[in-house]
């Protein structure tokens, strides 16, 4: 075997417990695992001797969690490793990206070293995965994604991601067409959008201009949805339309989608129902200034959900640390998910859909067979790492610690 080695006493959540106070509670047991190419070979109990001639490399009781994913970020904007600045507060979206047009092309020279900084953040926080968006426009041009594409060429080890071509000051507005596509050509994975009516204000032109680039390069897609109410939500049917008409089902994203929490309970049910037939995602960062998209609705009819920190400390805003654990606590907090099912249940939100247990109580993760990219916490049991945010102590990425050390940490962490 190459590259293959045994993670010693890693503690796992094992099952669901009633005790005598009526209160569910997670049970947990230390176990063993054969690492092997990046992968989980093997799982057996720490209550059985290990005699084995491969290295070992000691967990001391620490609690694994799946590693984290960050679905909605933007690498390019953010002041992480310059010096401290605050934001110049806007009286609506539009004075917003006249700053941004102006800002952009002062900060471009450092994009890769700003990016790079943001990452390391992320990859403090257990984040193993980022999907982030690059602005594409004529002020420009194509050098934040140069910039963008060298910080995670230069993470690749620690991280895989994904990139989204995305133009913020609107597709037709600033035609930016021809610029769209040549990044699809040099590096982005996806194509982005942004409120076809409320800043193109041509909603069906600028839908059906980013469906036609996202097909001509066959390319999934992420539209940046903010306009409420009734126009956001005509909005999010017309994107169901033309990803039916180009059979753009399982390759779509809807990121903020304000307007589904401006409806009604039955109308976003019902739509959430179409959402899920044609495998729609939905990105949010838990807002707590506004409305935004029924989590619980969404998860109970089958649509993927996933979490995002969006920009953080840039021109948009000086909060956030890119730690998604900490996003995921504001989200139990935000619906009162106070129990145990529900807390170990909410990791399905920053783990790409995995949970440790399953509703029944059930393993769910790790399973033979699973990447070895693993978050070590200072936990019980990983209903207590969500509540109380808990410290982690080392990050996994396909088999290779890329974060912090096991050998320091706590013996009977979590205990």
């Amino acid at each position: 075997m190459m590259n293959a080695f045994w993670l010693t006493n890693v503690r796992l959540d094992s099952g669901f417990e009633k005790g005598p106070d009526g209160v569910d509670h997670t049970l947990t047991e230390l176990s063993h695992l054969l690492i092997e190419d990046g992968r989980i070979a093997r799982i057996e109990s720490a209550d059985q001797p290990l005699n084995t001639p491969l290295p070992t490399q000691d967990a001391h009781g620490l609690l694994a969690l799946p590693s984290f994913v960050e679905k909605h970020n933007h690498l390019d904007k953010t002041y992480a490793g310059a010096a401290w600045k605050s934001c110049l507060p806007p009286k609506k979206l539009i004075d917003r990206l006249q700053f941004e047009e102006q800002e952009m092309p002062l900060i471009s020279g450092t994009t890769k070293q700003r990016a790079q900084a943001m990452l390391s953040w992320l990859l403090a926080g257990g984040a193993t995965h980022v999907r982030t968006h690059v602005n594409i426009d004529p002020f420009i041009g194509l050098k934040n994604l140069e910039g963008v594409r060298e910080a995670l060429e230069s993470y690749s080890d620690k991280m895989t991601y994904e990139i989204v071509a995305f133009p913020q000051q609107g597709l037709l507005r600033t035609k930016a067409s021809d610029l769209m596509r040549q990044a699809m050509r040099e590096g982005a994975t996806h194509v982005g959008g942004l409120d076809p009516a409320g800043i193109d204000n041509e909603l069906e032109g600028s839908l059906r201009e980013m469906m036609d680039i996202a097909v001509e390069a066959n390319a999934d897609v992420d539209i940046h949805l903010h306009d409420p109410g009734t126009l956001g939500f005509y909005t999010i049917k017309r994107i169901l339309d033309l990803t039916e008409e180009a059979r753009w089902q399982d390759r779509m994203a809807i990121s903020h989608a304000f307007a589904l929490g401006d409806v009604s309970p039955e109308e976003s049910t019902e739509m959430a129902d179409r959402l899920a037939q044609n495998g729609v995602q939905i990105m949010t960062t838990v807002p707590i200034n506004r409305p935004m998209p029924p989590v619980p609705i969404l998860h109970e009819k089958g649509v993927r959900v996933a979490l995002g920190y969006d920009g953080f400390y840039d021109s948009w805003s000086p909060y956030g640390t890119g730690d998604m654990l900490e996003k995921l606590n504001r989200l139990v907090e935000r619906y009162r998910w106070v129990d145990e099912r529900s807390l170990v249940q909410s990791l399905f939100f920053i783990t790409g859909g995995k949970t440790t247990l399953d509703k029944e109580g059930k393993r769910a993760w790790p399973m033979v067979g699973d990447e070895a990219s693993i978050v070590f916490a200072e936990a019980s049991c990983s209903a207590e790492a969500v509540a109380r945010r808990s410290r982690r102590a080392a990050v996994m990425f396909k088999g290779k610690i890329v974060l912090g050390e096991l050998e320091n940490a706590a013996i009977g962490a979590g205990e």
